[in-house]
């Protein structure tokens, strides 16, 4: 059976037992999901790139150390470690909200449902973005976070009710006053995100 096609659960126990290839397989098939978690939260490329290899070795040290307890919750054990990574990080610089939106913009330009756009509207599409993104980081840390691993992150309720140690109904309930407070937001600063 190739490595691809085991569970996560397979390859980690494979990796303990010292199959180093289980790691890399791993590792390739959460990649996307980690660093884009990452990059959402610290809003810059080099950054995100750093604490992403930080989550990785610290995965690989937390494995040989006997660390993982096996609840078929892989992904999201290594997110919650890229979380504390990044949290450690601001910790650190005390620089939360300090960088950049260059390297998180410029992947807007590749997404394929643009394609077919014109200047005009994927400078319109930028914008709107952009706005919502600086709207969201005025919401309390809760309902912030919800919306990242939502809908930046991609997971789904119960994925971030594991992740932030609430329950499913708590997610939910951030969810909906972060909803709330963006409309409050738009309609406090007369904002338009809409493409004419």
């Amino acid at each position: 059976m190739k490595l691809q096609q085991l569970s996560d659960q397979d390859l980690v126990k494979r990796f303990i037992h010292g199959d180093q290839t289980s790691i890399e397989v791993l590792i390739n098939r959460h990649k996307n999901k980690v660093f884009t978690y990452i990059i959402l939260i610290v809003k810059n490329q080099s950054l995100a790139e750093d604490i992403f290899q930080d989550t990785f070795i610290k995965v690989i040290k937390s494995l040989k150390e006997g660390k993982y307890k096996d609840n078929g919750k892989f992904v999201s054990w290594v997110i919650r470690i890229a979380h504390n990574l990044t949290i450690d990080h601001f910790r650190k610089e005390k620089q939360i909200n300090t960088y950049s939106n260059e390297d998180y913009e410029a992947d807007i330009f590749n997404s394929k449902k643009l394609a077919e756009s014109t200047v005009e509207d994927i400078m319109v599409e930028s914008q709107i973005i952009k706005e919502v993104r600086l709207l969201i980081d005025e919401l309390p840390e809760d309902q912030k976070q919800v919306i990242l691993l939502r809908h930046y992150g991609g997971l789904s309720f119960k994925e971030i009710a594991e992740q932030t140690d609430v329950s499913i109904n708590t997610a939910l309930g951030r969810m909906r006053y972060a909803l709330i407070n963006l409309r409050k937001l738009i309609e406090q600063k007369n904002l338009s995100l809409t493409k004419i």
